[in-house]
């Protein structure tokens, strides 16, 4: 099971992550996130970094460019896509680097027709729980993730949305062929974008 830290905004921890050997770090460039990296990360220590994790820029909504020039500033090797960005803007993204497509699950959906046009387009999905104030405001909150058992998705995807150490036996249990990893966030935090790495080698540990 692959682990992905999102929010981080310090440097050392993202030398610590990938001390940890967390597969995936999210940085957040969404500009209402208390977790947006502005001016806390240095562009060029970020790029420059020999990591063994994966860096993973989170957008809403970006346009083109603004994607374009993160990946080359910060040596991003996977985007994040958390809005109503098209299939086409994924497919466009998709010859630079990996794409991983969210969708905000409110537990009406139909899965299956949800991610159906992303399908080519993409490597990865995320499922998270409803709305942009959960997904970036660490609201904690999850969805019932037995929607996801109903479906058959047939893509590798992330599990998301108010995961703490307490849900590591339940992330273990959930039986899907496809999902390949687990997203944490603000359970884990101290502060917002500050993370707890006692929390996180717990979960680590636990997750084995």
């Amino acid at each position: 099971m692959n682990i992905k830290v999102c929010g981080i905004t310090e440097m050392k921890q993202l030398q610590q992550l990938d001390g940890l050997d967390i597969d995936f770090a999210g940085l957040i460039f969404y500009k209402d996130s208390p977790r947006y990296v502005g001016d806390k990360l240095s562009k060029r220590d970020v790029k420059k970094a020999d990591f063994d994790l994966k860096k993973v820029g989170v957008f809403v909504n970006p346009e083109m460019i603004d994607v374009l020039d993160a990946i080359d500033d910060y040596g991003l090797e996977v985007v994040q896509l958390h809005g109503e960005e098209s299939p086409e803007m994924c497919d466009d993204l998709s010859s630079e680097v990996e794409v991983i497509k969210a969708f905000r699950i409110t537990g009406d959906e139909n899965i299956d027709e949800l991610v159906a046009p992303y399908d080519a387009v993409c490597d990865y999905y995320l499922f998270d729980t409803g709305g942009l104030k959960e997904s970036f405001g660490g609201t904690g909150q999850q969805f019932d993730w037995s929607i996801l058992t109903k479906a058959k998705i047939e893509k590798p995807f992330f599990l998301s949305g108010g995961i703490g150490v307490e849900d590591a036996a339940r992330v273990k249990a959930f039986k899907h062929p496809d999902i390949f990893g687990v997203d944490i966030n603000s359970k884990f935090e101290s502060a917002p974008g500050v993370k707890d790495m006692a929390k996180l080698l717990q979960f680590k540990m636990a997750m084995k």
